[in-house]
């Protein structure tokens, strides 16, 4: 079963990345609860969260399509270096504002709006670049899991510890440990090594290569299918993660530890999920997991809103990441094993736009919610979308497996 789950690990290019990732994910965690937690302190608004949200997420949205063209003409291992450069001066200069006491509100924004700028295309060239790393489309599964475990044991160990630092030294500290965690990221990417893939001449015209590949999207129904429900998903469920401070702070009575510790719980099953996606064998069948994990987490979140104990919200929060995750991976794996290499960069920016373009207007959305009808209340709303777009999903099957050619 070990050798099953970590089969991906056997590509010592893999490893590279892996490892890389993994230290810089754990940064990344940091920040993004040091910075929760800074812009609900420095604002005291709900509103504000969700506009900061907003900000840090919409590039993602107009400009992933781009930056899967880009990944389809050019060297995503060299993009992936200047992407994590970028990321980390963004992250060291968050630190020194903060460390000098000069950060403001208007900061906070700008380098979001950046660092947003910068996700657009990493994730995006990131997601495309794992087979490049692999280079073996038989454990393509297993290591897009694998990369969900990754992140999500950073989401275990990065809130776990930026509970503890901001309570004793502050948000500084987090981001600055963010810009150093860059580095693993920048190390591994210069050591993995890479076949040149086969491109097409750049003779087309950039809004050419993204007609050509939404119509290839829309015209595979599994491909397009997943593709709305993640893009419903992220739309209505996944900015609760903005409402975290608020939850910790004003409905379970709690500090830094208890948002820490809350996300952390989410990471953890996140992390489970993540694992059963890695052990199982070929693709067999998630077409079937993907509504039940949206299913799971619409119920996760509903149950969360209603809940003023800490400690079953915690117990909440692990199936609520469990079923967030698993949706998310599995849809990935389902669409990279469907997708046609040369159209690979383009089809996973469109992913990315459902899954990460959809979250700053979700992130809006939930903040006006939760000003007008308080925090529980858009949860609630956000839940219940996800269960029907879950039900919408399981009449779809019928149509999609007999795409697939599955009976």
């Amino acid at each position: 079963m070990s050798l099953q789950l970590f089969r991906a690990l056997s590509h010592p290019n893999y490893r590279l990345y892996f490892v890389g990732q993994g230290i810089s994910l754990i940064g990344t965690w940091m920040q993004r609860i040091a910075l929760s937690w800074l812009i609900y302190r420095l604002g005291g608004s709900v509103l504000l969260l969700g506009v900061i949200g907003f900000i840090s997420d919409l590039p993602a949205f107009f400009l992933s399509p781009f930056a899967g063209v880009f990944a389809d003409r050019w060297d995503r291992r060299i993009m992936a270096i200047v992407i994590q450069v970028l990321a980390m001066l963004q992250a060291f200069i968050l630190a020194l504002l903060v460390l000098l006491k000069l950060i403001e509100v208007w900061h906070i924004a700008v380098l979001s709006m950046f660092l947003g700028l910068i996700n657009a295309f990493d994730i995006t060239t990131r997601q495309a670049l794992v087979m490049d790393v692999v280079q073996d489309k038989n454990v393509l599964g297993n290591a897009i899991a694998l990369n969900s475990s990754m992140v999500n044991g950073a989401r275990l160990i990065g809130p776990s510890v930026a509970g503890v630092l901001i309570a004793t030294m502050g948000e500084g500290v987090c981001f600055l440990a963010n810009a150093a965690s860059y580095l693993a990221g920048i190390i591994a990417f210069v050591l993995i090594k890479t076949k040149p893939r086969a491109v097409a001449e750049h003779d087309e015209m950039v809004f050419a290569k993204l007609r050509e590949g939404f119509h290839y999207a829309m015209k595979s129904t599994p491909i397009a299918s997943v593709l709305l429900l993640l893009a419903l998903v992220s739309l209505m469920g996944m900015p609760y993660q903005v409402l975290m401070p608020v939850f910790a702070k004003d409905i379970l009575h709690g500090g830094p530890h208890t948002l820490g510790f809350l996300v952390a719980a989410s990471g953890i099953g996140a992390l489970s999920g993540a694992l059963y996606l890695a052990s199982k064998n070929g693709i067999n069948g998630i077409e079937k997991t993907i509504p039940s994990a949206a299913f799971l987490f619409g119920a996760g979140l509903i149950a969360f809103a209603v809940s003023r104990v800490f400690v079953v919200s915690t117990v909440i929060m692990l199936f609520t990441g469990c079923g967030m995750i698993v949706q998310m991976a599995a849809s990935n794996t389902l669409i990279q094993t469907l997708v046609d290499d040369d159209k690979r960069g383009r089809i996973m920016s469109f992913y990315t736009m459902a899954f990460r373009g959809m979250v700053p207007f979700g992130s809006l959305l939930t903040g006006v919610l939760a000003d007008k009808a308080g925090a529980p209340g858009a949860l609630i709303i956000g839940g219940a979308s996800c269960i029907a777009g879950s039900l919408w999903f399981v009449k779809r099957l019928p149509v999609m497996r007999k795409a697939m050619g599955l009976h």
